[in-house]
């Protein structure tokens, strides 16, 4: 008998998913199993990176289980977080002055979405993690925790790469020094989402996609992450012990939109304040990221998107406003925004060159 499918529905009372398959679109949220996929046997290695494709290409969105990020670091990381969220405000006026390119940054969010029609409300800290590690003065022991989550994570998060990669029949070796991911970019975000007492509709962020390949996240037991699913909003309840992982914009182009970077957005519910920590890896900065040439060619419609230099990407993302996945259009071949050479270069030819000398 074939080993039963490692993608399950989450809502399961008894927390045994080995005899669950079928996940339905609603809640069937992908569950992939990180031991069964590095070190089971070959068949059962070969069918969790089949449902790990399908996860990618049907959801987007996926949870992740025998991940080897220990819960007690978790609770270590959302402890140094609300140390920090309580300092004084002088303690941090130096990362709440910075700009969007500084390596450090804290801030407060308080605005109308219209892509939601609604008011965001968020505190958050970002820190630049890879290839060099930044991190606020205080607390005193956030540093030494968010650099082993950093780590840890950033591993975890490479290793589901090279599986992605095996998932869409690519050589990973080739694609992961074309992305140059041994200097890969890696931010850590940590949010704070207070409860909310007016009679508006209140979100913590509003619908987008992350610019990156994946996206891992985790939270404080307070639900309010709901992703895009079949056009109706999901929300989403972990696994005990799991992890949500993301996917994001550069894999949706290296993927030539075979892989869709997942909308979604946060959201304040009830009277509990949520938490949520995220660790995110895109390639390196200085990266051309294209579609990969074979899945071009394989393509009905050829190259979905032109070649772009990773910082460019994102400096444009940042600077834009947030409106799901509009920051996809500058590189997509039918638009011609901020091309420097005419028309966007529609021939795998050209794509086939750039994975050539981007090694």
């Amino acid at each position: 008998m074939a080993p039963p499918s490692h993608i399950h529905s989450p809502n399961i009372s008894n927390g045994d998913c080995d005899e669950c398959a079928g996940a339905s679109s609603l809640d069937g949220i992908p569950v992939i199993d990180l031991d069964i996929l590095l070190n089971g046997d070959a068949q059962e290695r070969s069918r969790a990176i089949r449902d790990l494709g399908r996860a990618c290409e049907d959801w987007g969105f996926f949870m992740v289980v025998n991940h080897g990020v220990p819960e007690a670091l978790q609770e270590a990381v959302m402890e140094a977080c609300k140390e920090l969220y309580s300092l004084p405000r002088e303690e941090m006026a130096e990362y709440i002055a910075a700009g969007p390119k500084d390596p450090i940054r804290i801030g407060t969010g308080l605005f109308y979405s219209d892509v939601d029609d609604a008011v965001c409300r968020r505190d958050y800290v970002k820190m630049i993690a890879h290839p060099e590690f930044y991190c606020p003065a205080k607390p005193a022991n956030l540093r030494e925790i968010t650099m082993e989550y950093s780590i840890r994570t950033r591993e975890l998060l490479l290793e589901l790469m090279q599986a992605i990669f095996k998932s869409l029949e690519l050589d990973s070796g080739r694609i992961s020094e074309a992305l140059n991911l041994e200097s890969c970019f890696q931010i850590l975000v940590g949010n704070n989402y207070p409860p909310y007492a007016g009679s508006n509709q209140v979100m913590g962020i509003s619908a987008h996609s992350d610019h990156g390949l994946l996206t891992l996240l985790f939270q404080n037991g307070v639900d309010g992450l709901e992703v895009k699913r079949n056009g109706q909003w999901l929300l989403a309840k972990p696994l005990p012990g799991s992890l949500f992982i993301i996917t994001g914009d550069q894999l949706e182009i290296v993927s030539n939109g075979r892989y869709k970077a997942v909308v979604h957005r946060a959201l304040v519910l009830g009277e509990q304040t949520r938490m949520s920590f995220v660790s995110m890896i895109g390639p390196c900065l200085d990266a051309i990221v294209e579609p990969v040439p074979e899945l071009a060619w394989s393509a009905p419609q050829g190259m979905e998107f032109r070649g772009i230099k990773y910082r460019d990407y994102m400096e444009h993302q940042q600077s834009s406003r947030i409106n799901k996945k509009a920051a996809l259009d500058i590189v997509r071949v039918q638009h011609n925004i901020l091309t420097s050479q005419g028309s966007p270069n529609n021939s795998t030819e050209a794509a086939s060159a750039g994975y050539s000398h981007t090694n």
